[in-house]
C-alpha cells in the first residue's frame, strides 16, 4: 500500500518532551513532502500553537493542513483559510465555568490573542501561555466575555479531573464531548467532535481516502484517529490505552526521533 499521507499529533508526538521538533525529525518530514505525501498536523492547541510547528516544518512551500481545538477546526496553512469548524453549544462556557468553581478546578478557552480564564490563572494555564504563546486573560464574566468557541479545557491535578469527568459527561452527555490530551487538562468540545472527525472533513476536502493515511500520537485524545485511519502508529512513550488499538509501536519515542522511524517504515524511498 502506498500511503499519501501523515497525520501527526504534536505535543509527545513530534514533538520532544520539551516542545522540541528536532532536526532529524524536521528533515524527514521535510523530506516526504517534496516527495509529494501530504502532512497534517493534528492537535489539541489552538491554531496559534499550531503554526509556529506547521513554519517549522516548510508548510508555506507544500500547503500543509492543520487541524486544531482537537479536530473542531480545520485550516490550510498557505492562506489561514478555515476549512470547517464546530462550536460549542453557546451556554455551555458558562455551565462549565460554574462546574470549575464549584470542584477547584481551572477554566479556560482559547481566543485569537489570548487565554480566556473563567478562574484565577493557576500553573497548569501558565505552562500552557509558555507553549501557546497568548497571555492569560482573566474574565470573570466568562461566557459574556468569550463569544463562540471550539473548546474549553478544565485544568487541575489529575485525580480532581478524574472525579470530575463522569459527572460532566453525564450532565452534558447530548451537548459535549470530553477527553484527556494531558493528565491536568480536561478538553471539552462540541458533541462528536474528535480528531477523527476532523480528519474526515479534511480528507474529503483533500480527495484522500482513511485507508491511505497514516496518523500517530500518543495520548487518549489521540485513540479515534489511531483506529480511523489506514495505519495507527503509538508512540513508545505514549498511553498504555492507545497503544493497545493502534497498528504500531514504535520501538523509539518522541524525544529520540519516533517519527523518523514512522517514516521510514511506511513512507520508503
Amino acid at each position: 500500500m502506498k500511503y499519501r499521507m501523515l497525520v501527526l499529533d504534536i505535543d509527545g508526538t513530534s514533538a520532544t518532551s520539551d516542545k522540541k521538533i528536532l532536526e532529524e525529525t524536521r528533515q524527514a518530514v521535510i523530506w516526504i513532502q517534496e516527495k509529494g505525501v501530504g502532512v497534517i498536523l493534528a492537535s489539541g492547541r489552538p491554531p496559534q500553537g499550531v503554526f509556529p510547528v506547521a513554519e517549522a516544518l516548510e508548510f508555506q512551500r507544500f500547503g500543509g493542513c492543520i487541524l486544531a481545538f482537537n479536530g473542531a477546526r480545520g485550516i490550510e496553512y498557505k492562506t489561514r483559510r478555515c476549512l470547517f469548524e464546530k462550536l460549542l453549544p453557546s451556554h455551555i462556557p458558562a455551565q462549565l465555568q460554574k462546574e470549575a468553581v464549584k470542584n477547584g478546578v481551572g477554566i479556560f478557552a482559547y481566543q485569537e490573542h489570548a487565554l480566556a480564564a473563567g478562574t484565577k490563572a493557576d500553573s497548569y494555564m501558565e505552562l500552557e501561555s509558555q507553549i501557546s504563546g497568548l497571555p492569560v486573560k482573566y474574565c470573570p464574566d466568562f461566557s459574556a466575555g468569550l463569544g463562540a468557541v471550539n473548546e474549553c479545557v478544565l485544568t487541575g491535578a489529575s485525580d480532581a479531573l478524574e472525579t470530575l469527568e463522569p459527572v460532566i459527561s453525564r450532565r452534558y452527555l447530548h451537548e459535549i464531548q470530553i477527553f484527556h490530551s494531558e493528565p491536568y487538562f480536561l478538553e471539552v468540545t462540541p458533541k462528536n467532535v474528535d480528531k477523527a472527525y476532523g480528519l474526515k472533513h479534511l480528507l474529503n476536502r483533500l480527495g484522500v481516502g482513511r485507508e491511505e493515511i497514516v496518523c500517530c500520537g500518543d495520548s487518549f485524545n489521540d485513540i479515534s484517529m489511531i483506529q480511523f485511519a489506514g495505519v495507527g502508529v503509538a508512540m513508545k512513550n505514549g498511553c498504555e490505552e492507545l497503544k493497545m488499538v493502534a497498528d504500531y509501536v514504535t520501538e523509539d519515542d518522541n524525544d529520540h526521533n519516533g517519527i523518523v522511524e514512522v517514516i521510514r517504515k511506511y513512507f520508503p524511498v
